[in-house]
């Protein structure tokens, strides 16, 4: 039974996306930078487009107020312009989709739901490169050719595959996420157990080519919210295939992980940090992984993956919460990108989602991915 803490956090949590709610209403908040705390809004088609969606979502979950309602439909509606634009679409369309038309769909079988959805999940099809058995990450453009780009982060984004498979009854979009998985399996997981941003592939050959910085600090260390995303990522994979191979990878990645945090109980940006940057956090890695720790409690019932999602949430409770009017931030110290000086040690919405969305789960109530 879960703890009262965590019921007191779980609330005060939606309370403050309530209060939030009043503010930001319909639009794609990013990172609590701006003036007097509040977060920058970003266009429709960035990546995190869709996780204020998604808060609102888990919110309405639990107090069906009508006013999350209608910001929830305004921001499908927001994002319907984004089908229409094919080259600002990419990889990360399952972001964009999953925590707001697909959990519309699966809540209330809304067939304008179900419509954007399918045409996301088709976007993301589209990405799949037959030779290299790749789902491709960003798009060209003039100073940089990505056609062999792949990134961890897309583990993530097969669950709209896999849920447009079921839907549709299309097993292609089946086939296409456990290509997808396998690939990752055998491109990116290192002996280690650990895993790179970026992987690049020949996009005519298929040839792995190597391995690419990204946000990381460097093409070989160990980004933390790309663990993050491998750890998640492959429990879905496991949830949806039965496939105990995508299990035992997503295990040792996870020990891997635990194994590492320094003291502060949550991640750097990267593992890999010296003293030249061990002040740079990643908060949000810490929220992801809970959240994958706890999908894959829910999915074994080993108590292992419970404890150490206690562990993390935790130390974000402790020291990296903030339920105050002085920003709009739940969770402090989150890092967008240290190699490019982005966005450091401040408040992301994706932390938010992904630290509400494990609060969930020690209630038993399912995640949006």
């Amino acid at each position: 039974m879960i703890e009262q803490k965590y019921l007191d956090i779980y609330e005060k949590t939606i309370e403050k996306v309530v209060r939030n709610s009043e503010r930001i209403k319909a639009t794609f908040p990013h990172v609590a930078v701006c003036e007097n705390g509040q977060y920058s809004s970003e266009e429709p088609w960035f990546w995190t487009g869709g996780f204020w969606g998604g808060l609102l979502r888990l919110a309405y979950r639990e107090n069906g107020s009508e006013s999350l309602l209608m910001l929830m439909r305004e921001l499908e509606n927001k994002q319907d312009v984004n089908l229409d634009q094919f080259m600002k679409m990419h990889h990360d369309v399952g972001f964009l989709w999953l925590p707001t038309s697909v959990a519309n769909y699966n809540a209330t079988k809304d067939e304008a739901s179900l419509t954007r959805g399918l045409k996301a999940a088709s976007i993301l099809a589209s990405r799949y490169n037959l030779k290299g058995h790749y789902i491709r990450a960003w798009n060209s453009n003039p100073g940089i050719k990505r056609a062999g780009f792949s990134i961890i982060d897309c583990m993530m984004n097969l669950s709209l595959l896999y849920w447009a498979s079921k839907v549709a009854d299309d097993p292609r979009f089946y086939h296409i996420a456990v290509s997808h998985a396998d690939t990752v399996l055998t491109n990116f997981v290192r002996p280690d157990y650990t895993v790179p941003h970026i992987v690049e592939f020949d996009p005519y050959t298929g040839k792995r080519i190597g391995t690419i910085q990204g946000q990381g600090k460097g093409p070989n260390s160990v980004w933390s919210r790309g663990q993050a995303w491998a750890i998640y990522g492959f429990a879905i994979s496991y949830r949806e295939t039965g496939d105990t191979r995508y299990l035992e990878v997503a295990n040792k990645i996870a020990n891997k992980y635990m194994s590492s945090l320094p003291q502060e109980g949550i991640p750097y940006y990267d593992f890999l940090a010296d003293e030249s940057d061990n002040w740079v956090f990643d908060s949000s890695s810490a929220c992801i992984t809970a959240s994958g720790l706890l999908e894959l409690y829910r999915l074994t019932k080993d108590e292992w993956y419970y404890e150490k999602a206690l562990k993390l949430l935790d130390a974000l409770i402790a020291n990296y919460c903030d339920f105050s009017n002085k920003t709009e931030g739940i969770i402090m110290m989150g890092t967008v990108s240290k190699p490019n000086d982005k966005h450091i040690n401040v408040p992301i919405i994706y932390g938010d989602y992904f630290f509400l969305e494990a609060l969930g789960k020690l209630k038993d109530l399912e995640g949006l991915f």
